[in-house]
């Protein structure tokens, strides 16, 4: 059995661009732009640089795997499986990441403007210093979260629930969406940040901060 092991081991290492995708398979700087790869287990996978643009990952399981700086423009992870897997530093404007289940993933310093994360599970994972411009986290569960010193402008968190902290300290918010989203549980909330967004009459906010004047706000 640890002969079987080891080879099987020995094998992932050796992958190459060309192999078939397994766990733990080396696909960094690879090509896979515009494939299919539906339901694909990439679990533990070095896809540093790799580039995935256009491609089909819907369902795949990236648990443990690292995309770091990755470009994922146009690409589609909906109902995949990230847990703990690094998205540092990627590129992924336009993907979408509906149903994505990222329990404790990074995001940190990652491209995701106009990004889908609707119905996503994000429990723990994070955000720091990401580009989020007009993402949509709707119906998304978030606890345990940092968007410090993210970019949300235009973001849209209707619908996203809350379940523990979530870090959203010196984040720009402009014109961020918090429509009747229950923002008790959020940390490092300035009021000038309040100022910028956009919320409603059912819109809770953390003790010392108050909804301004302009709310809701006129969208057109």
């Amino acid at each position: 059995m640890a002969v079987a092991l080891a080879c099987v081991a020995g094998a992932a290492e050796a992958a190459n661009c060309r192999s078939a995708p397994v766990p733990g398979i080396d696909w960094r700087d690879c090509n896979k732009s515009r494939l299919i790869l539906k339901d694909a287990n990439l679990e533990g996978a070095t896809l540093v640089d790799t580039d995935f643009s256009e491609t089909d990952l819907r369902g795949a399981r990236l648990n443990s795997a690292n995309l770091e700086k990755a470009t994922l423009l146009r690409a589609s992870l909906a109902g995949a499986s990230a847990e703990k897997a690094n998205f540092g530093k990627v590129e992924a404007y336009r993907s979408d990441l509906s149903g994505l289940s990222a329990e404790n993933a990074s995001f940190a310093s990652a491209e995701l403007q106009r990004s889908r994360f609707i119905d996503a599970w994000l429990k723990g994972a994070d955000f720091q210093k990401a580009e989020l411009g007009r993402a949509e986290f709707s119906g998304s569960a978030l606890a345990n979260n940092s968007f410090a010193l993210a970019n949300l402008s235009r973001a849209d968190f209707r619908g996203t629930t809350l379940e523990g902290p979530v870090d959203f300290a010196g984040a720009f918010l402009f014109l961020t969406r918090f429509e009747g989203v229950d923002l008790g549980a959020a940390t490092g909330l300035r009021q000038e940040q309040i100022e910028i967004a956009c919320g409603d009459a059912a819109t809770k906010l953390p003790r010392g901060l108050t909804a301004p004047r302009n709310w809701p706000c006129a969208f057109e």
